[in-house]
């Protein structure tokens, strides 16, 4: 599902370049659910964003679901992660102008608006958020907002979750609902790569990938 091999990716700054990823190979398996862990500023941010097309690589390989990701144009790469990326993040970035249907429909490809709005609310009653179907992300519990956002992600029946520190702004109750729907989206046979600070969301994992200054810490 995942192969990265060698890859690198430098930032320049005024201060001289930054190495977010060293050398960086790792696999992962369709299917797996895998979490990723280290310190700040280690580059776990800077790998899932490669994963899914987001930032250019310095060098190195990146294909990710058999779509070969280095030198893909940045249509290809819209297409890619439309068809099989949803992507979980900290902050929840939920449009506050959309209703909470709408804003899960809005994560569908083009086109597919109207099965959309149906898979929406189908995800919603699942995530037990059929009451909130009207309701602007301002008027919901920051656990029922992240609900939101992993229905978003899911819309469009990705093979491949991202999720970035998806519990760090939620208690142990709305993190632990949070864990079991991404484990219920494995378990259903998707794949997940987690980046987290957390231990209790990287126990949920099959297994944990230590990152220290942008490489494996071994």
């Amino acid at each position: 599902m995942i192969h990265l091999e060698e890859v690198n990716k430098i930032y320049p700054t005024a201060n001289g370049p930054v190495h977010a990823l060293r050398d960086l190979s790792i696999d992962v398996e369709q299917g797996e659910f895998v979490a990723v862990r280290g310190p700040s500023g280690c580059g776990k941010s800077t790998l899932l964003m490669t994963v899914g097309g987001l930032v250019a690589l310095t060098s190195g390989r990146v294909v990710v679901a058999g779509e070969d990701l280095r030198g893909a144009s940045p249509a290809t790469k819209a297409r890619f992660r439309a068809e099989k990326i949803g992507f979980v993040f900290q902050m929840f970035h939920l449009l506050p102008y959309l209703t909470v249907l709408e804003n899960v429909a809005a994560g569908a490809a083009r086109g597919q608006q109207g099965a959309a709005r149906r898979r929406a609310g189908e995800l919603l009653d699942k995530f037990g958020l059929p009451h909130r179907l009207k309701h602007r992300p301002a008027e919901l519990s920051a656990g029922e907002r992240q609900r939101v956002a992993i229905a978003r992600a899911l819309v469009n029946r990705p093979q491949l979750v991202l999720a970035d520190e998806p519990t760090g702004n939620l208690d142990p109750d709305n993190a632990g609902v949070v864990l079991d729907l991404l484990a219920s989206f494995h378990h259903e046979g998707g794949t997940v790569l987690l980046v987290t600070h957390q231990e209790r969301a990287a126990s949920c994992a099959q297994r944990t990938i230590l990152l220290r200054d942008g490489a494996i810490d071994a």
